[in-house]
């Protein structure tokens, strides 16, 4: 390991950056660096905006890559060599703002009963019901399953922040049933190995498969059932705020764009054209076949 990726490493425990985001940083750096063939103190600006150029024109990688890359040399620059020249000058790809795919309730439901294996069942219906991210889920302990106040605890979750969740009663039968058979003792979804939880990427690709034995054209993944929950709540009467808590997001702007999936909000206005006066409908006859002149 060289001095400075030592020495980054140590800047983003210092900052308490999460574990995957520290990976991805020194992933990225050192993408950097090879491509130019020499170590990123020897590199500034114009090698930045090249190497920027190089990612969009010639890779085709996506903004959101291009957004990583650039927050990881920032990092790099600013923090850990501590560069004069101006680090906010380095461009920062603007990502554009998708609304997300949002699953009815009917499709979480086919799309739950299409998972074969119990464990990764109870692995989805937890995210779904509590609204969790997958890391989150899969890291679950037995003792984060609080049954007198009918609370589930998530520890260090996005932004290293603890909090509570509701935990549904009929979740909670389907989790004794669960444990009654497995008998965790540490982790609740242990992984291949009792010391360590299941993987996040195994229950992605339950999640692919399960789609397509349920036969759901929209798009999957752990992360549609977070969707699903904060809309699925916001469509039957909770309150942004609430919602908020519960999904642990740090701004209430986040958890705003729900607002613009949920149908009780989308549809509960009417169309100017339904106020129109009532006409017959239009009757669609064929049109006649050109004729040659």
């Amino acid at each position: 390991m060289t001095a400075l990726r030592r020495r980054m490493i140590e800047d983003m425990r210092i900052r308490n950056l999460a574990a995957n985001t520290q990976r991805t940083y020194l992933q990225q750096v050192s993408n950097f660096s090879q491509y130019f063939g020499r170590s990123p103190a020897l590199l500034g600006p114009e090698e930045i905006r090249a190497y920027q150029l190089h990612l969009v024109e010639v890779q085709r990688r996506s903004r959101s890559t291009l957004v990583v890359a650039t927050a990881a040399l920032r990092f790099l620059y600013s923090v850990t060599l501590k560069r004069d020249w101006p680090i906010d000058e380095i461009p920062m790809s603007r990502v554009p703002r998708r609304l997300p795919v949002i699953l009815s309730p009917d499709e979480v439901m086919r799309f739950l009963e299409s998972i074969r294996s119990a464990k990764h069942r109870c692995v989805l219906m937890v995210a779904y019901s509590a609204g969790l991210r997958v890391s989150e889920a899969t890291h679950l302990k037995v003792t984060d399953i609080d049954s007198q106040r009918m609370v589930l605890r998530v520890e260090q979750g996005k932004g290293d922040a603890d909090r509570y969740v509701m935990l549904s009663p009929r979740l909670l039968e389907i989790l004794r049933g669960y444990w009654r058979v497995v008998r965790p003792e540490y982790w609740l979804f242990p992984g291949r190995f009792p010391d360590q939880p299941i993987d996040p990427a195994t229950i992605r690709i339950a999640c692919q498969q399960a789609r397509r034995r349920a036969g759901i054209s929209k798009s999957i993944t752990p992360h549609s059932l977070r969707h699903a929950f904060a809309t699925h709540l916001l469509e039957s009467g909770t309150d942004v705020r609430t919602i908020q808590l519960l999904l642990g997001h740090r701004s209430l702007a986040t958890t705003s764009r729900y607002l613009k999936v949920a149908t009780s909000t989308v549809c509960a206005t009417t169309s100017p054209f339904d106020r129109l006066p009532q006409q017959s409908a239009p009757s669609f006859c064929p049109e006649p076949p050109p004729t040659n002149a």
